[in-house]
């Protein structure tokens, strides 16, 4: 451990835990913590990689080879071993992570930080998630196979968490002073459903109900359209949709309700995102497909993905995996290769619920009084009484909004209705994918995948390139899921779903090339309505004018993509924006500022001071656009930034542009100058307090640790370029999560990078030191061994051994 950077943070560290900062916790026993025995300076060591372990129902031998970048290459020789061996070796570098990821999922989080957690617990609880999991489980169960592999991983962890003792404990545990519990096979399904909740797409049905209130259908549908005026879309415009003779869900004729809510649950964050390619041989230097992946994920520590290669006799796979779940998730093996972007798919439903009577025994629906169930929740709180949360549930699904929790009608309530709550096996197509050789076998493997919607990019030895649109998705009628739906009216209901071989997806474009970056999966002629649910507009027509723009891609090219800075956004405004403002008035000062903004080459450089200008400038102008959306009496939403964007260039004297406090009539011109002196002030005042605002200095990209960014376990101002909407999407908060590039030689060959360690140990020399690398755009070369002979880059060889 850093002894001198943790000795000076630690006050600062138990402070915030003591304080508002503390959200997730309270100071734990001092004496305990410090304990030289076994409090937190036994943390300060590098993991035991070397030597026997002997492991309870082994059935053979596991060998495990670290490389240099602590990388274990599992070699079993059978299924059962290989995910018994993963279990225990992702425990032994990533347990608190895993352990916590759950609780946060299954709304546990008071058992180990106390009340401060209590309305996220109810929150995540009222989502649905434990009761996902549990129908996720149900359909697990239909296939025993993968039931006895989640059930040897969770053994392998099992035994990890029960060869500890208090002096090895992870940091985290004696921070909050608590103790990991066995690994259940719910907790897997709790971390897929982790993800489900964090990809989920969209969710804005009630502030769009409300938005449609408030200023009607056709101002609704300017500010929120289908489609937006440029459509670039992951399938290729030209793409025959003919062969598809499923008809859409007709469109009934009711009323939707209109009700008002005044505040809503957490969302996923919108910048969670993606963007993953594919060139054929045709139109690779080396006449070999190359593929690349990066997810755009919160940059946290320990990092979100921990990179393993699993090997048997019957086939050898490489990627990231996610830690509490089977395989490789994000990846590639001796034949195929594969990635995923999140298709932001509109997946997620709310219906107001007529209740019988104050105890909400019975519903109405299709005329009847139907049955309801009730799910008690039962919410254990550190250091206080245990609190128990009755959820009720009709078949759309959980009640979450009633008179108990953000609303106040007894006799009334809001039902979530969702795909993540449907049950499904997502555990196994991610096993098959591992396993597959050909594109048929990359399709079958998808066909039975249900949730978090995403776009698979494919790739294969044998020169195909293709892209999957997958997951489960209704059937919907034209606008079917925008707005809260009636709860007692059944042709409100999901009426049907589409068929899986009818979801969106391309093989070989004549293109020469297959990408995703958020963006709209088809355009108009797609027979199925699909809402525009927060679509990508700027980094899908980078990427596909980049592959539009020569004959042949190398894998440098790959890497130049992935860390290209050019804002497109700004692009497409800013030249607009310095035309039509009056700069008469402008100070000295402000007309400096004015003028570094003015020379900028839109890319989000490091060094660049024009990012930081328009940053400011577009925050205050986009605020200030929307002013007529602030309320506290009803929760609203604004519009995309795109059609922000349009409206400006297009309709320049809408009533929109008007600042409601002024008696002046302002127009977008008007609005130029006001956000530019409001932007220029903010930059004085920030340059006075922190000194330049060059890019670096102003994003100040950060990767924090999951226990709300402890200081001594993250780090800060990283070098890193890019922002939201860039291909780089590199915020201050998020960004790109795993950087992978593979071309598909035989063996493919494969690139990788992610902005954290393999190590959940803030002591180890391997718990950070990939960051520095990820944020200047290097790469790893990822050694993928073909068979269990150690090489020179292996740097410590450990064998798990059955106990007899």
């Amino acid at each position: 451990m850093k002894y001198i950077k943790f000795i000076i943070t630690l006050v600062l560290t138990l402070v915030t835990f003591y304080g508002l900062n503390t959200k997730f916790g309270s100071i734990p026993p001092i004496g305990k913590f410090l304990d030289p025995v076994a409090g937190v300076w036994q943390n300060d060591t590098d993991e035991i990689i070397d030597g026997n372990v002997s492991i309870d129902g082994l059935l053979a031998p596991v060998t495990i080879h670290y490389d240099e970048q602590l990388i274990p290459h599992i070699f079993a020789q059978n299924d059962t071993d290989l995910y018994k061996a993963q279990g225990y070796i992702t425990a032994k570098h990533r347990l608190w992570q895993m352990e916590f990821q759950t609780h946060a999922a299954a709304g546990r989080l008071s058992e180990i930080v106390g009340e401060s957690a209590l309305n996220y617990d109810r929150q995540e609880r009222r989502r649905g998630m434990g009761y996902g999991a549990e129908k996720a489980l149900e359909v697990m169960q239909q296939d025993p196979e993968l039931i006895s592999y989640l059930e040897a991983y969770r053994d392998g962890v099992n035994s990890y968490i029960n060869s500890l003792n208090p002096k090895i404990l992870p940091v985290e545990y004696k921070l909050l002073d608590y103790k990991p519990e066995p690994w259940t096979i719910k907790k897997t399904a709790l971390l897929l459903m982790y993800m489900t909740k964090m990809l989920a797409g969209g969710d804005e049905d009630l502030e769009y109900t409300n938005l449609l209130r408030k200023f009607g259908k056709d101002r609704f549908d300017l500010l929120f359209p289908d489609f937006f005026d440029v459509n670039d879309p992951i399938i290729p415009k030209e793409t025959d949709w003919s062969y598809i003779d499923v008809e859409r869900t007709e469109t009934p004729q009711s009323e939707l309700p209109l009700d008002t809510i005044r505040e809503t649950i957490q969302k996923p964050n919108p910048d969670n995102g993606s963007n993953n390619w594919a060139v054929s041989g045709a139109k690779s230097t080396t006449g070999n497909p190359i593929m690349a992946n990066d997810p755009h994920l919160g940059l946290n520590l320990p990092s979100i993905w921990f990179v393993m290669q699993l090997s048997t006799p019957e086939y050898n796979a490489m990627g990231a995996t996610l830690p509490g779940a089977l395989g490789v998730i994000s990846g590639f093996n001796n034949h195929i290769a594969w990635g995923e972007t999140n298709a932001t798919r509109d997946v997620l439903d709310w219906y107001k619920i007529e209740f019988k009577d104050a105890s909400r025994t019975q519903y109405r629906h299709d005329n009847q009084w139907k049955n309801t169930s009730v799910r008690v929740e039962e919410i254990k709180v550190k250091g206080a009484a245990t609190v128990l949360d009755s959820v009720i549930y009709t078949h759309h699904g959980p009640v979450t909004y009633d008179h108990t929790f953000k609303s106040d009608n007894p006799k009334a309530g809001y039902a979530l209705q969702w795909i993540g709550l449907t049950g499904g096996n997502n555990q196994r197509p991610f096993l098959a994918l591992n396993k597959s050789k050909h594109y048929d076998d990359y399709v079958k493997a998808l066909k039975s995948y249900t949730a978090p919607a995403q776009n698979f990019v494919f790739a294969s030895t044998e020169g195909d390139i293709a892209i999957w649109i997958q997951g489960l998705f209704p059937n919907k009628w034209k606008g079917q899921g925008k707005f809260l739906m009636d709860g007692t009216n059944p042709e409100h209901d999901w009426q049907s779903f589409i068929p899986q071989e009818f979801n969106a997806h391309v093989k070989n474009p004549e293109r020469g090339f297959v990408s995703s970056a958020n963006q709209h999966p088809v355009d108009e002629s797609y027979p199925f309505y699909v809402f525009n649910d927060g679509y990508e507009i700027y980094r899908n027509r980078v990427i596909n004018d980049f592959f539009r723009s020569k004959e042949k891609f190398s894998v440098n090219d790959f890497k130049d993509l992935h860390n290209n800075n050019y804002n497109l956004k700004a692009a497409e405004l800013l030249p607009h924006m310095i035309k039509s403002m009056d700069v008469s008035t402008l100070t000295s000062e402000e007309l400096e500022i004015f003028n570094q903004v003015k020379t900028w080459d839109f890319n989000n450089d490091i060094d660049q001071i024009g990012p930081s200008v328009w940053t400011a400038w577009w925050s205050k102008l986009y605020s200030m656009i929307w002013d007529e959306l602030d309320s506290e009496d009803e929760v609203l939403t604004t519009p995309y930034a795109y059609q922000a964007i349009y409206l400006l260039k297009n309709h320049p004297t809408d009533p929109f542009m008007d600042i409601l406090d002024t008696p002046e009539k302002e127009t977008a011109k008007d609005l130029f100058l006001l956000a530019f002196k409001d932007a220029a002030k903010a930059l004085t005042e920030w340059k006075a307090k922190n000194g330049t605002y060059n890019w670096q200095a102003y994003k100040a990209t950060r990767v924090g640790h999951l226990l709300q960014a402890l200081p001594a376990f993250s780090r800060f101002d990283l070098p890193i370029g890019g922002d939201r909407n860039i291909v780089n999407a590199t915020s201050s908060t998020h960004g790109p999560s795993w950087r992978m590039i593979v071309e598909m030689s035989s063996p493919p060959k494969a690139l990788g990078i992610y902005p954290g360690g393999q190590s959940g140990n803030p002591g180890s020399t391997y718990y950070d030191n990939f960051i520095d690398d990820w944020a200047v755009g290097n790469y790893h070369e990822l050694l993928f061994m073909q068979n269990d002979a150690t090489t020179d880059q292996i740097m410590s060889t450990q064998t798990l051994t059955p106990t007899h």
